[in-house]
């Protein structure tokens, strides 16, 4: 990167965290507008478009690193970002550099302003004008096949603006039920929202209302409905990927039956499905670490969904070994930290709580308040400046221990930050830590 993008990019930056700083708002009319105004890039794409409550970032790996080994040009579009905003538009894997950052800020941002300066409260957020960033950059590099996942719901996420090949619902939880209702059927509906008529739609593992909500709408829209069960009745046919855990095996199912259905207009060989699963990387899903002569785990897991993987993980780990993990965690959102803690309580030896950098964070002392007095014997308010003390240090345990790191992605990132782990400019992959 020449200077001049080094002395631009603080500032671009800024401008994008000040949007987020805004709050986010939903619909897709601010998003159709933003769209319209930029010459519509998101009608040049060929897409997988993804959604659901748990596990469709790992959906969106996996179909990135068939397609790819397939020979594919591919993009993915995900959120959030662990380090560097760049890793949420990615051309073959590789994160978007701060020099294309900056020059696609520099083409959108008059626009997005000319249309605020019309009407303030059609101005674009900062997940608008991250999707708007995707789907340009996905036009100007012409990829084959872009795979995009919604930022939150589905119906009234930017992202719902696509027309795409095929449709990608990968789970239904209760999570941000203030937004996306107060029942899994409300929140299938929400969801479903990315079902486009006569476009065929993939389902994961649901809960029966879910399905049956999704099944309805889909039939009232024509779409062609697959459910991953129709073609892989339990776990133990699911294909294997390089993701470990029965979850994941549910995600290369759901992958490997989307290149299926897709292969009349993408082929792919079996060779090239079995090579992008064993290939595929993504980052903070059971992901481990040596560092400082222990085994440092990340794990993204911060909803009601995700609790009987985490619960999975943590019983496989403390058989192997023999003894419990120090559990470092940090949540956004009482609702979600009710449903963790009490099973980080069962499984930790020593349970470090902390309050991620964010404006939605739960603080630390909050969720030691809502601990059972025997578990606050074991908890302590901490932050990562003391568990972290220099890069490459941890301050928790001794040589030989485990550490657990769960709850927001968003404490991941800051624990990669204290590391000072820095990625590849050319290409993010979090394995180099293994």
């Amino acid at each position: 990167m020449d200077g001049g993008s080094a002395s631009a990019y603080p500032s671009i930056r800024d401008y994008l965290y000040a949007l987020r700083n805004h709050g986010s708002r939903y619909g897709i009319e601010r998003m159709q507008t933003f769209a319209a105004e930029l010459g519509n890039p998101e009608r040049k794409l060929r897409t997988i478009h993804v959604a659901g409550s748990n596990g469709k970032g790992s959906v969106c790996a996996l179909l990135e690193s068939i397609y790819r080994a397939a020979g594919y040009r591919t993009g993915l579009y995900t959120s959030p970002h662990l380090l560097h905003l760049g890793e949420r538009v990615q051309i073959n894997r590789q994160p978007l550099r701060e020099a294309a950052l900056i020059e696609q800020v520099a083409r959108i941002r008059p626009i997005a302003e000319a249309i605020a300066r019309r009407d303030p409260e059609m101005e674009p957020s900062f997940f608008e004008l991250m999707t708007a960033m995707a789907f340009n950059t996905f036009a100007d590099e012409g990829v084959d096949i872009a795979v995009i996942e919604t930022g939150l719901g589905g119906r009234l996420d930017a992202t719902n603006i696509l027309q795409p090949e095929l449709c990608i619902i990968t789970s239904i939880a209760l999570e941000h039920t203030e937004i996306l209702g107060d029942t899994l059927a409300k929140i299938a509906a929400e969801k479903a929202g990315i079902i486009k008529p006569g476009i065929p739609v993939i389902t994961g593992l649901l809960p029966p209302e879910a399905q049956e909500v999704i099944t309805r709408i889909a039939r009232e829209r024509g779409a062609p409905l697959i459910s991953v069960t129709d073609r892989y009745p339990n776990a133990r046919c699911c294909p294997r990927s390089a993701l470990p855990g029965t979850c994941q095996r549910w995600n290369a199912a759901m992958a490997a039956l989307t290149v299926e259905v897709l292969n009349p207009s993408f082929p792919v060989k079996r060779e090239s499905v079995r090579k992008g699963l064993a290939q595929v990387e993504w980052a903070g899903r059971w992901q481990r670490f040596s560092i400082d002569k222990r085994q440092l785990i990340l794990d993204a897991t911060h909803n009601v969904g995700g609790l009987e993987t985490l619960r999975g993980n943590l019983q496989r780990l403390q058989h192997k070994e023999g003894r419990k993990p120090h559990i470092l965690t940090g949540m956004l959102g009482q609702e979600r930290a009710s449903a963790l803690l009490p099973l980080l309580c069962q499984h930790a030896k020593s349970l470090h709580l902390l309050t991620p950098n964010q404006p939605k964070a739960t603080p630390g002392q909050w969720l030691y308040s809502q601990l059972p007095q025997a578990a606050k014997a074991i908890a302590t308010c901490s932050d990562l400046s003391t568990l972290i003390p220099n890069p490459g240090k941890l301050a928790i345990g001794q040589p030989g221990d485990t550490i657990v790191v769960t709850g927001s992605i968003y404490l991941l990132g800051e624990v990669l930050e204290h590391l000072n782990y820095e990625p590849e400019p050319q290409k993010l992959n979090f394995q180099d830590l293994r």
